[in-house]
């Protein structure tokens, strides 16, 4: 297959342009033909890989990748929307601090998705009455990308790892540092901002008058537990889809409507995450065949690690980060001329690191770094949170909160 010429890669930066922009300069025209302008820059890809670079097969892989991503983005979000976590309102910046760490660690053995969307309603339950998008911002933060770094169930792009051969344990023996850096600092500077402003909030009422903690629907942990052990099947084909999608049929049918009542649960979220990332995942495969393609001119013949973290992030932060880091992992494989794992992981230790570190939190940066970050905001704006437009996330949380974090982590563990 020829080179991939740059021009192709412009459905997929009017796609992110329009994500970007439109919602800020004609909200009510976005809200209305959002769908139009994802599928239809999508068919645009569509048919110039169908007829002039007859080139189905990269549409064949890129279509079951969205079938997998959306088969376990929206089985979790119906499982989730069938178990009711009942907290407490009322919740203290300290016990923010706790539940926000619960979460990260939860993350490692639910997957960010799983987590964020189980812990998402609590959340903004407990901050009932003073919740605000920077809530929303560091659960996306820290549930959503930097709490699941430790596991390859965590995190799409370390699951792939470990598809690749990375044992299970090698990520949490070597990040596990950097994520205790990541998660405690972004925990400390969530805790400064969370105090400063329930200082500012009304006084809320005591938690023992606010409710208990208490669980509803728990029969569906048993679909969550379906979902995550289908992860592990490969084979045959489209069974792993199948058993998801069966485990949220079962969970939505057989979960009581006082629950889903209770969780103002709805198909909206799913289905604009579904519209988007259609659009998003065919638009991106010329993108991606660049990164696969074009790693190793962009990294130079004796790239660093700190290199790989700062490429590998940046990239993930616009394009979904899973397929990000296999893009450059293979990339490291070509610099290295082979593609045993074993052997890549004791001569290039500190790139796969680096790799997967900046896949992971780098995901956080935009709403579309990582499968859960669009559903959660989704979520938040569905319960009447004010989110931030793409760009004006960036602004207000990721340059001031999470850039300081990924420099520091940086300094740490990748400087020269």
């Amino acid at each position: 297959m020829a080179a991939t010429p740059l021009i192709l890669i412009l459905p997929f930066a009017l796609l992110l342009l329009a994500m970007a922009l439109a919602p800020v300069l004609a909200a009510a025209w976005w809200q209305r033909s959002y769908p139009w302008v994802a599928l239809g820059l999508g068919l645009v890809t569509a048919a110039i890989y169908l007829l002039v670079r007859h080139d189905p097969a990269s549409l064949g892989a890129a279509g079951h990748e969205y079938l997998s991503f959306i088969a376990l983005v929206g089985s979790l979000y119906v499982i989730a929307g069938g178990i009711r976590i009942e907290a407490p309102a009322g919740a203290t910046p300290a016990g923010n601090v706790l539940f926000l760490l619960a979460g990260a660690l939860a993350a490692n053995v639910l997957g960010t998705t799983g987590a964020a969307m189980l812990l998402i309603r609590p959340w903004i339950h407990r901050n009932r009455g003073r919740v605000a998008p920077y809530h929303i911002a560091f659960f996306i933060f820290l549930v959503a990308n930097v709490g699941g770094c430790l596991t390859p169930i965590g995190d799409p792009p370390l699951f792939l790892g470990f598809l690749q051969g990375v044992p299970f344990w090698w990520v949490a023996q070597k990040c596990w540092p950097a994520w205790a850096v990541a998660t405690g600092l972004l925990l400390a500077i969530f805790f400064v901002v969370d105090r400063s402003a329930a200082a500012r909030a009304r006084p809320a009422a005591p938690e023992s008058a606010a409710g208990t903690w208490g669980l509803s629907g728990a029969a569906n942990l048993l679909f969550l537990a379906v979902v995550l052990g289908a992860l592990f099947i490969t084979r045959p084909l489209f069974l792993r889809e199948a058993l998801m999608f069966g485990a949220a049929a079962a969970s939505y049918f057989t979960t009581r409507r006082a629950v889903h009542a209770a969780n103002a649960f709805d198909f909206h979220p799913i289905r604009e995450v579904a519209i988007l990332f259609a659009g998003i995942f065919v638009t991106m495969i010329p993108a991606l065949a660049w990164l696969q393609h074009g790693a190793g001119r962009l990294l130079g013949p004796e790239p660093t690690p700190a290199l790989f973290f700062w490429a590998a992030g940046g990239l993930s932060a616009v394009l979904d980060n899973a397929p990000t880091y296999l893009g450059f992992l293979n990339a490291l494989f070509g610099l290295t001329g082979g593609h045993d794992i074993a052997d890549l992981l004791m001569q290039k230790s500190a790139a796969v690191m680096a790799i997967s570190l900046g896949s992971v939190f780098f995901g956080a940066a935009t709403y579309i770094g990582n499968g859960p970050n669009f559903m959660v905001k989704a979520m938040a704006a569905q319960r009447g949170v004010p989110m931030p437009s793409f760009l004006a996330f960036i602004g207000k949380f990721t340059l001031p909160f999470l850039l300081p974090v990924l420099l520091i982590i940086f300094v740490l563990f990748f400087w020269d």
